[in-house]
């Protein structure tokens, strides 16, 4: 049985994740926000963790490895967004978005990689955003552009530290995603150039079933 883990399960990129490796025949075992009344209805197994403080991701990951043993993939979908220039941004929308965006990430590539290091295999795939990439794209988005860039940052200096092995790390870099948050947010907006979730389920699948991949920034821009 083929396991991936995913973080941000009960969210709109998180169910679509779910869903496309469900189908695909992977066992998944879905993370939630504690306390937060999510659900992931289509995940084998859910628990809620706070994948934003190291303590809990590190009880969680011994939890995982007495429940699952290996692990193939772990996609790392928590996230959040935040508008504000230069200007407007104070420490605490820097520090906010670092902690949501960032270290939701790396607790989780910290806690799994000595288990992925023991197998000599297994694949990262981190959710990065186009702003990050493109600094005319961030200007109104300053402390969510920049966590995300950190979150490709990581994944190009994982990929350095596990070379030699099969381990793998990709990058998703969409535009704007449609969900419905998106759509309340921006309700003006022309849905029918945003990247629909699934889409994203898709490369990511994709990039876990492609070994001949080892490191890969899928830009996803849907038109915009």
């Amino acid at each position: 049985m083929r396991n991936i883990l995913v973080t941000g399960a009960g969210g709109s990129l998180g169910s679509a994740v779910v869903e496309k490796f469900k189908r695909e025949g992977y066992q998944v075992i879905g993370l939630l926000r504690p306390n937060s009344g999510e659900e992931s209805e289509e995940s084998d197994y859910t628990y809620e963790v706070d994948v934003t403080d190291e303590n809990s991701v590190s009880e969680f990951v011994k939890e995982y490895q007495m429940q699952y043993g290996e692990l193939d993939a772990v996609a790392m979908i928590v996230g959040g967004f935040a508008m504000g220039s230069i200007e407007e941004t104070t420490q605490k929308d820097l520090l906010d978005m670092f902690h949501l965006n960032f270290l939701s990430a790396f607790n989780i590539v910290k806690g799994f990689l000595p288990l992925m290091k023991k197998q000599q295999n297994g694949t990262f795939l981190f959710v990065g955003a186009r702003p990050a990439l493109q600094p005319a794209d961030a200007k109104g988005t300053l402390a969510y552009s920049l966590s995300k860039k950190i979150v490709i940052s990581l994944s190009e200096i994982l990929a350095e530290e596990v070379k030699g092995t099969d381990i793998r790390t990709h990058v998703f870099v969409p535009s704007i995603i449609d969900t419905p948050a998106n759509r309340e947010a921006m309700p003006d907006s022309d849905f029918s150039k945003w990247v629909n979730p699934a889409d994203i389920a898709e490369a990511m699948h994709y990039a876990v079933n492609t070994p001949s991949l080892r490191q890969m920034t899928f830009k996803l821009y849907g038109g915009v």
